[in-house]
């Protein structure tokens, strides 16, 4: 695969898995590291630019919700009222600092569009979603490194 391409997949992947959407992006992380088509640096780079980015997206639904509210969102981007309850909980009992686990799996999504429904600035969100993306991504990549 062309380095382009490797970068255009995993930032799709990336920005997809970051959204209230199903996707993952670690496993393409991970192979693109082992198929060596592209500088790991500019991976992991690419991969916490746009994984933050899809997060940027959810952040910026919640500021909608926080306007207009959930019902003039299509159905199918309407969150699911268990997960973001449960975020709901997470940032009222942590904070900002609950921001840096916005990549856990099932509630750092929802934790994205929290921070939107209560109109935390753009600015800190983006820096403290942006540490915690890349903080996953430099794990896998010292994991993998270390059993490469």
């Amino acid at each position: 695969m062309e380095p382009l391409a490797s970068l255009a997949t995993m930032a799709g992947a990336a920005f997809l898995a970051a959204t209230l959407l199903p996707a993952q992006s670690e496993a393409v992380f991970v192979g693109l590291l082992a198929a060596k088509s592209v500088d790991p640096l500019a991976l992991f780079l690419t991969a916490s630019l746009a994984n933050t980015a899809g997060s940027v997206v959810n952040w910026w639904l919640g500021r909608l919700v926080a306007r207009h509210g959930v019902e003039r969102l299509p159905a199918r981007l309407r969150p699911d009222p268990v997960r973001f309850a449960r975020a709901q909980a997470l940032f009222a009992r942590f904070g900002w600092p609950s921001l840096l686990m916005a990549w856990l799996p099932f509630v750092g999504d929802p934790l994205t569009f929290v921070a939107g429904t209560l109109n935390y600035p753009a600015g800190r969100f983006v820096a403290l979603v942006f540490i915690g993306k890349a903080g996953r991504y430099g794990a896998l990549w010292a994991g993998w490194l270390s059993l490469a």
